[in-house]
Formats: structure tokens, C-alpha cells, sequence
């Protein structure tokens, strides 16, 4: 110990007795790092409904998202971040399983009915002496229960009481901030606690203009209008409606970490921000383009994010999701009682120092589609699987002959009503040739490929053509073998199941056959002016 105790006192100019109480400091500090570094975090998931990847840390000027772009450089901002599968419903299944869409059977259409078998991560954290809640939307929408027919808390407690002014009709009253609050008041001490805030911000409606009448925002103020949409003030306005809800989901994430402050909680809680997929547009929300399943993604942890301040361009996926926080809670996977997952956890990406790539390994993710919405004959799907690269995107619609969209005549239930929507449709009736209207709700090849390089808004098909650029070849062996491995049905000979899965609201099965015998039916999601008086084939 003296030989220890004489090096102090050569390093820190004290004498003996002094350098001993010095050690026993270091000692003390070393240990009380050790502890905390142990303990595991409180959980913060931030999940907006409907947000693409549009925000300040993005370079976006016409969104306003400081809470947003605050933990992005207080910690990791991804730029190349996605859902296996662009709806709610099974994107959130991703989340909370592990494993891709194709790989949980009911759970890989929307308005399910959510296999008992597979058990999410809140659930795990509440079996293992967590505290659990959420508020407003957590998993859904559809129905979920375990094998003897009771409802699952599959996020754990809900806190709505709590309620606000709205500042437009097209947002909803839950003060989400303010139930964080009662959360963490009902929080049993030293106890782990997790909180699933899931806004419905911005999912439609919208009311029209409020962007520039209750956000200050101009229609000058936006710099791209992606090619699929006709740039007009329609659309404009569009968007900074769509902005305005953004920057209501963020308001109250940035109330909640004040709260967070105040409460001394900041430094030992891991805070994750996204979205469930895309914004609720023609050709984005529920398809399978890249812009539909790329997400904005951001996360703090001060206690265990090595160097903060980074941006990371690795390829992840929400699949990710449920083996990362798994290990940040000190769980192994056997002992959670989950199915196999598929996703790899971030931790390695916590705690390098590296910006830009920082795992090879992770150079593509997987995408695709089955059974969003109803309106086609039968309640069938439009089955897609892709990947997805850096650079490139590979496609394949599997049932190329049906509508992707969704049958005309039903109003393409597959895409919420609009201004943007009904504005293209009638750019049909009067053009049939409209390229917007192709692009957006249009029959689609049996594959697709763009180059994101020159073609960032995917416009042109680099397959539509004899022979495919070999690269694209290449994704698609890449993408058939990894399908394969899960035990997708598509690549079994099975894939039909997915349609032969019921349909968790009975208002909506037969939709298009009891529509088109003449029954009064309406699709609370479609506008009355988006159903085609015929059928288009």
C-alpha cells in the first residue's frame, strides 16, 4: 500500500497521510461509478404516429423540433434508421418483439389479432419488477390477448387522465406531458421504470391551413416537394399541417425532459425518440418505398453512451429494438421468456467512439408488406418484401396483378384521405395518364429498383428494363437467402396465410364485397370523393 500511497504523493504533491485519504476518495468515486454504472436505466420510448424523417437535426427548415434535436447532440443521432413495415400496427410489432413482421404471423397485418406466443419487451420489464406504463397509443390497432382470452398490457399501465386544450381540431386532448408526471409520481421508489409515449401526432386529420395559420409557417418555407407530388399550395399547406402536429409531439417531449431535470432522473434514464414509419401521404404511409419505412431516430443516455454528439449511418432496424434494451436492462434472453429475435443490439454503436459506420455488419436492412387495410376483393393483401442499402433499394411485389393501394372503387383504402390524395385523384379523372397518379396508386412491376444516388425520391424504376444492372441482382439473392433463414412463408410456397388471417374489427371484413352490392359503408379513414364511380381495369 505505501508504494501506492508514495506515487500519489509524487503525482499529487501531498504528503503520506494526505495521499491515503486521496486514494480512499478515488477508491470511493470508483466505486459509486461501478454502482451506477450497474444499475440499470430508466426508460424513456418516445414513438410519434405517422412522423417521417423531418426534423431540425435532419436539416429540415420548415419543421421545429428542438426536444428532438436536443437528444440528438446530447447523445446519437441515426440517419439511417427503418421499420421493417410501414403500418402501425406491425411496425410496432417489430418494436416490441424483435423480429420482422413476416416472422409473427397475425402480427404482420394491421388490425390483427396479436399471437399469444409472442411477448414484447414492456412486458418482460414488468414481469421482471419494473414499472410499466404508457400513454395514449401503445400497440394497436388491433386486439391483443394471451392464451386464455385476457387483454395483454402489452406497454404496460395507462395515464390519459390528464387532459389538454387543443391548439387545432385536428389534434388530440391528451396531455401527454402531463401524464409522464402522474406516471413518475405513481413510480414505486428504487424501482426501474419505463414509459411508452406514443402521441397520435401527427396522424391525420389535419385541419387545413393551421401550419401557416397557427404555426407562423410559410409555403415558401419548405424546399422540396418530393416528385411524386404535384407542387402546388395544396400540397404545401399540406405539409406544414403535417409539421405543425410534428412540433406538437415534440413540445410535449421537450416538457418531459424538464420534468426529467427537475427530478434529478436525467443522467440514469435512456431516452428513445422515432416514429412508427412515414408521413401519411400518397406512396408513403403503408407502402414499401424506402421513404415510407425510413424513420427519424435519436438517443440519450449519459451514463451509457460512450461519446455523445455522434451521428451514425449504420443501417438499423426497429427490429434492433427489443435485443438492445433487453441487454441495457441487464436481461438475458433466455431468461425473458421472448421468441427468437432477428435484431442485434446498438450497445456496440453506445459505446464506440466512432462516428459515421460504426458496424460493418450492418450495411442493409429488410422491408415489406402484407395485409394493411381492407378494399380489395376477399380482404387480401399486397404482399411486398425488399432491402434496402445506403444507396439502393430492391423490391418485389409478390401479387403484382391486384391494386397496391387498394381498389379504386373502395377509395384506395390503403392511403388515408387528403388534400393531397384527392387533389391527385382528380388529376386522374381529367388526365388517365397523370404520372402522379401512377406513381402514387398506380399497378406496379413485379419488382422495382431504385438508385437512391441520383434518384433520392425513387421516381425511376432501374427494372424497368430487359436486363437488371447486377447489382440489383445481387440484393435480390441477398434478400431471398436472409428470407429464407427466417422461415418466411412467402419464400416457403405459403405466403397465402397472411390473407387467411382474420381481421380484428368485423365492420371491416367483406368490406369490398359488401360495398360493392350496394350496402351504405364508410371507411372512417378515406373522404367520400376518393371512391372511383367504377372500377378502373
Amino acid at each position: 500500500m505505501m508504494k501506492n500511497v508514495d506515487g500519489l504523493e509524487r503525482m499529487a504533491g501531498l504528503g503520506p497521510r494526505r495521499a491515503f485519504g486521496f486514494s480512499c476518495v478515488l477508491l470511493i468515486v470508483a466505486l459509486v461509478d461501478a454502482v451506477a454504472a450497474s444499475v440499470p436505466p430508466n426508460i424513456l420510448f418516445a414513438i410519434a404516429d405517422d412522423w417521417g424523417r423531418h426534423a431540425g437535426a435532419y436539416g429540415t427548415r420548415w419543421v421545429r423540433t428542438p426536444a428532438f434535436d436536443r437528444i440528438a447532440s446530447e447523445g446519437l443521432l441515426f440517419t439511417h434508421a427503418y421499420t421493417p413495415n410501414a403500418k402501425c400496427a406491425p411496425s410496432r410489432s417489430c418494436i416490441l418483439t424483435g423480429r420482422n413482421s413476416w416472422q409473427l404471423g397475425p402480427a404482420a397485418n394491421h388490425i390483427c389479432y396479436f399471437p399469444p406466443e409472442f411477448k414484447g419487451w414492456p412486458e418482460v420489464l414488468g414481469e421482471k419488477g419494473w414499472f410499466v406504463g404508457y400513454t395514449q397509443k401503445g400497440w394497436g390497432p388491433g386486439v391483443a390477448t394471451n392464451a386464455q382470452g385476457q387483454a395483454r398490457q402489452m406497454t404496460g399501465v395507462r395515464f390519459d387522465a390528464r387532459k389538454t386544450t387543443p391548439p387545432t381540431s385536428g389534434i388530440g386532448n391528451n396531455d401527454y406531458a402531463g401524464n409522464f408526471e402522474s406516471f413518475l409520481d405513481a413510480a414505486p421508489p428504487g424501482k426501474p421504470w419505463c414509459f411508452w409515449y406514443g402521441s397520435i401526432e401527427p396522424h391525420r386529420g389535419y385541419a387545413f391551413g393551421s401550419g401557416v395559420a397557427q404555426g407562423g409557417k410559410r409555403l415558401s418555407d419548405i424546399d422540396h416537394v418530393p416528385g411524386y407530388w404535384p407542387d402546388n399550395d395544396i400540397v404545401r399547406n399540406d405539409l406544414l399541417d403535417y409539421a405543425y402536429e410534428v412540433e406538437h409531439f415534440d413540445r410535449h417531449l421537450e416538457r418531459m425532459l424538464a420534468t426529467l431535470e427537475q427530478r434529478g432522473m436525467a443522467t440514469n434514464t435512456l431516452v428513445i425518440v422515432t416514429s412508427d414509419h412515414g408521413m401519411p401521404f400518397p406512396r408513403v404511409k403503408g407502402q414499401a418505398h424506402e421513404f415510407a419505412n425510413h424513420v427519424p431516430l435519436a438517443v440519450r443516455w449519459p451514463q451509457g453512451i460512450t461519446r455523445p454528439g455522434r451521428t451514425i449511418s449504420d443501417l438499423v432496424s426497429f427490429v434492433d429494438l427489443a435485443p438492445t434494451l433487453m441487454e441495457v436492462a441487464g436481461l438475458a434472453w433466455a431468461d425473458t421468456g421472448m421468441a427468437t429475435w432477428t435484431g442485434r443490439s446498438w450497445l456496440g454503436i453506445f459505446r464506440s467512439e466512432r462516428a459515421g459506420r460504426v458496424e460493418s455488419f450492418r450495411d442493409h436492412v429488410l422491408i415489406g408488406r402484407e395485409r394493411q387495410d381492407i378494399g380489395r376483393p376477399g380482404d387480401v393483401g399486397y404482399p411486398v418484401r425488399g432491402i434496402v442499402t445506403a444507396d439502393r433499394v430492391y423490391l418485389e411485389n409478390l401479387r403484382p396483378e391486384r391494386w397496391p393501394v387498394g381498389n379504386p372503387e373502395t377509395g384506395y383504402l390503403d392511403c388515408d384521405a387528403s388534400p393531397t390524395k384527392t387533389l391527385i385523384l382528380e388529376a386522374r379523372r381529367r388526365e388517365p395518364t397523370d404520372r402522379f397518379w401512377q406513381l402514387c396508386f398506380g399497378r406496379r412491376g413485379a419488382a422495382e429498383g431504385y438508385d437512391l444516388r441520383t434518384d433520392p425520391d425513387g421516381l425511376t424504376n432501374c427494372l424497368d428494363r430487359a436486363s437488371w444492372p447486377v447489382e440489383f441482382e445481387q440484393l435480390k439473392q441477398r434478400l431471398h437467402a436472409e428470407l429464407v433463414r427466417q422461415g418466411d412463408p412467402r419464400m416457403l410456397g405459403q405466403g397465402d396465410v397472411f390473407d387467411r388471417y382474420p381481421h380484428a374489427n368485423p365492420a371491416h371484413v367483406g368490406f369490398y364485397e359488401r360495398f360493392r352490392s350496394g350496402e351504405p359503408l364508410k371507411a372512417g379513414w378515406v373522404s367520400p370523393a376518393d371512391f372511383e364511380v367504377a372500377p378502373l381495369d
